[in-house]
């Protein structure tokens, strides 16, 4: 088959229609995860057991299920059953925040598990209450250690925007998919949006490996 790869250049307005709302789904999306992340993680940590076993509750159910049928449920089952609509965008922010912070949150436990227990009893002999040993003391070492798997978790995160094609969220892979649909230019546009989705993996690895070289200064 002939390619007309020039086809390439002429589908970028298409798709970066569509980088907007992928920008907008993964930046309150991971923004959100991180938050859910980080108190489900210190729930796991924590000695109360109803928080301890709420943060498992929701640990398991995400990490059981994938993000697809996650992201169906949000956007079609939820509003039925609560009779609301709810708007793609939110459901698209709110699915991957939800995805995202229940793997966050082991990433959190691990970490804050790993800092020594010398630290909590430094803290302790300081007179320290438990609330400014965690935020002052543990936590961010724990933080920098947790650096480079939030990286990882949060590339991970940008790339799983184009699942939420299935409910209609116009992100760049339902550009893409319109833009085949138009000029069956198939393997030129889904070359030119997996170009587009390196791009924005690769400037995001660089900002975290400049935000971890910072920490470790």
């Amino acid at each position: 088959m002939d390619f007309d790869w020039s086809y390439t250049v002429t589908a970028m307005p298409i798709l970066l229609n569509g980088l907007e709302f992928t920008i907008s789904i993964a930046v309150f999306g991971i923004a959100l995860g991180f938050i859910l992340g980080v108190l489900a993680g210190l729930s796991r940590c924590s000695h109360n057991k109803i928080l301890y076993h709420i943060a498992g509750i929701y640990i398991g159910i995400i990490r059981g299920t994938p993000l697809m049928v996650q992201a169906i449920y949000l956007y079609f089952a939820i509003p039925v059953m609560l009779d609301f609509n709810l708007p793609v965008l939110p459901a698209g922010i709110l699915a991957i925040g939800l995805n995202s912070g229940a793997y966050i949150a082991e990433i959190v436990r691990g970490a804050i598990q790993s800092v020594d227990l010398g630290q909590y009893e430094a803290g302790t002999c300081l007179g320290l209450s438990k609330f400014q040993i965690y935020w002052g003391i543990v936590f961010p070492q724990a933080f920098r250690l947790m650096l480079p798997s939030l990286g990882n978790q949060f590339i991970i995160s940008l790339k799983d925007t184009s699942i939420l094609t299935v409910i209609g969220a116009t992100e760049m892979t339902h550009q893409a998919m319109k833009a085949v649909s138009a000029s069956f230019k198939t393997v030129e546009v889904y070359t030119a949006l997996a170009l587009m989705y390196l791009l924005l993996c690769t400037l995001l690895s660089m900002i975290l490996k400049r935000v971890e070289g910072n920490m470790k200064l």
